[in-house]
């Protein structure tokens, strides 16, 4: 038996003409109806369903405790012959609808039935919720197949409460997490805004390389470098030894342990024939780090320590998925791996791990809605570790259980925004691996001067590079949609100080600004281009610089500065005064070098 499901707003039908031969008889009763806050059971009878005495019983608890859960105000049961190809005969499907409709009655349930052997009109307002389109396939000797046990919501008291019992009331970013997540419901709204923005910084297509590979323009450039200079950042500041490398990107697949671990990845990997070896791309920062950690002497004294590469990374991501700097075969990884002693210690310190992914994510304005993959054995083994993760995030978290054994990894937590369009986009992660140690034969020498096989923690604290400026630029266009000034963090805009000349008169001044403010670090121009000063001062709202900075007779006779801030308005201050509001905007982040000419003059015009 197949039933799907739906809690309508409203829900009417009338019968049309007779489907089968044997169709039931139409009464002033069944012929149509119509119902408002009602659960419509599409129920498809197949062969054999008869043979168990308990399948009418089964279905009915299905239908009844979705009508409880929804609070619905009664139950359509709808004869409905598209669910299955193993259609039961008329005699043996009609009698099994009576029975439900009876059983349901027997329980207190307000109930309709449309006529069964009908071709029927009917229209149906569906409520849209989490648990407004759910499906079941009963079979005769089974239980009935819900299509979502392996998920269930843990909240921050430790409660842990399947995907049919949540209560209401839930926060709007989980439960879009819920519908993409367990649901499968794919939000639809268009194109998004931060394409334009990407395009407006330099962020594009290359359309001369394989799908999926970017393009960084003199800006981008920028904004790329200042996010993997602040990954670096903050991986140092989780207090513990961190160590910087580089490699490389091919990696052979005749060593066992490259091939087992591709392997893990099937046909999302690039691979590529040279001199008639098989290599394959790294998928992350993996395969370099192990295999460079293997050959040092480690102590359990050394322990924990992290290993951060800000490394090409590439998936072969299907074409249709692609999705300019969230979804791409070619980014920038910033792949921090953390070696600990045992899971014990791997545990606490993926404590440090998650506050400053929340840390993270909470400095752009956002926060995340977590998805915990994991065996639920390890969950009952270890669920106060779990609840204390949990109780951290302060809101409930959805839990993915995995074969028992499949995985490198025991937990694998998956940090996601929801997007301008209302859809999760994963940003952060971090995992907690038991089996890439002793694949690629990395060990450390314990208090007995035995080797052991470290347990490590893979993260990307901030996300790929490319990502995190999705997260930013994602983070505007919401500001956009809510009628704010879309505008990027200080630290992280290209130009962060233009300064614009009155006229060529007053170009040394501005200059000797420039060089002030470089001498400190910003970044800073000079638009000396012969516009008048509307369109210049325009140009650089356009490109979202912080600080616009107008210089003419009155600024240098009185040594005030007449500054436009972002969203803030114009405001008079002395170079000092400028110089404390760029510090303050920038405190805690890189500052890296502008990768532009000063003068826009000498900039060329993009086609």
């Amino acid at each position: 038996m197949k039933v799907l499901l739906i809690h309508a707003k409203t829900f009417e039908y009338e019968a049309r003409q007779k489907a089968v031969d044997t169709a039931e008889e139409l009464s002033d009763s069944n012929k149509s109806g119509r119902a408002e806050n009602v659960l419509v059971a599409f129920v498809t009878v197949e062969k054999g369903d008869s043979s168990d005495p308990e399948i009418v019983g089964k279905a009915t608890g299905e239908i009844e405790s979705v009508y409880k859960r929804v609070g619905a105000s009664g139950v359509v049961v709808y004869p409905y012959a598209h669910l299955s190809e193993n259609l039961a005969e008329a005699s043996e499907a009609l009698p099994l609808l009576k029975s439900i409709e009876e059983q349901l009655k027997v329980r207190g349930v307000r109930v309709q039935r449309a006529p069964f052997g009908w071709y029927k009109r009917f229209t149906l307002e569906c409520y849209g919720h989490p648990l407004s389109e759910l499906s079941r396939t009963i079979r005769p000797g089974e239980k009935p197949k819900h299509g979502f046990e392996d998920f269930a919501v843990m909240f921050p008291d430790g409660r842990i409460v399947s995907v049919e019992e949540l209560p209401s009331g839930l926060p709007e970013d989980f439960i879009a997490l819920l519908e993409a997540e367990v649901f499968k419901r794919r939000r639809e709204g268009g194109e998004p805004l931060y394409l334009d923005y990407c395009r407006k910084f330099g962020l594009e297509w290359e359309p001369m390389s394989d799908l999926g590979h970017m393009r960084y323009g003199p800006e981008a450039t920028i904004m790329v470098e200042a996010v993997a200079e602040y990954a670096w950042q903050v991986a140092r500041s989780l207090g513990i030894p961190v160590y910087k490398v580089r490699g490389t990107n091919t990696f052979n697949l005749e060593y066992k342990p490259v091939l087992q671990h591709a392997q893990l990845y099937g046909d999302r990997l690039y691979q590529l024939e040279v001199d008639e070896k098989k290599l394959v791309l790294r998928y992350a920062a993996c395969h370099q780090q192990f295999a460079m950690i293997k050959d040092w002497e480690i102590s359990y004294r050394n322990l924990p320590l992290g290993m951060l590469e800000i490394a090409d990374s590439y998936r072969l991501e299907q074409p249709g998925e692609l999705l300019l700097c969230f979804r791409l075969r070619k980014f920038t990884m910033p792949d921090l791996h953390i070696f600990c002693r045992d899971l014990q210690e791997a545990m606490e310190i993926s404590f440090r791990v998650h506050e400053k992914i929340y840390e993270e994510i909470r400095r752009l304005g956002r926060d995340y809605v977590s998805i915990y993959n994991l065996t639920r054995s390890f969950l009952e083994s270890n669920r106060e570790y779990i609840r204390r993760l949990v109780e951290k995030e302060g809101k409930p978290i959805l839990l993915h259980f995995v074969p028992e054994g499949k995985y490198y990894w025991v937990l694998n937590v998956e940090y996601n925004i929801i997007d301008e369009l209302g859809r999760p986009r994963e940003i952060g992660t971090f995992q907690i691996d038991v089996g890439n140690a002793e694949r690629f034969g990395i060990t450390y020498v314990n208090e007995e001067g035995q080797r052991e096989y470290p347990v490590i923690i893979h993260t990307a604290l901030i996300g790929s590079v490319e990502r995190y400026i999705f997260a930013v630029l994602d983070t505007a266009a919401k500001k956009a949609k809510n009628g704010e000034l879309p505008a990027l963090p200080t630290w992280l805009s290209p130009v962060q100080v233009r300064i614009i000349p009155f006229s060529r008169e007053f170009l040394l001044e501005a200059d000797k600004l420039a060089d002030l403010l470089e001498s400190e670090g910003f970044r800073v121009d000079v638009d000396d281009r012969d516009e008048s000063i509307a369109k210049r001062i325009r140009d650089a709202e356009v490109k979202w610089i912080p600080y616009i900075v107008v210089i003419g007779k009155r600024e240098v006779e009185t040594g005030k500065l007449n500054v436009r801030i972002r969203g803030k308005g114009q405001v008079e201050m002395t170079r000092e005064e400028l110089l404390a509001r760029l510090r303050e905007d920038v405190r805690g982040y890189p500052l890296v070098s502008s990768r532009l000419p000063r003068h826009v003059a000498l900039r060329p015009r993009y086609r």
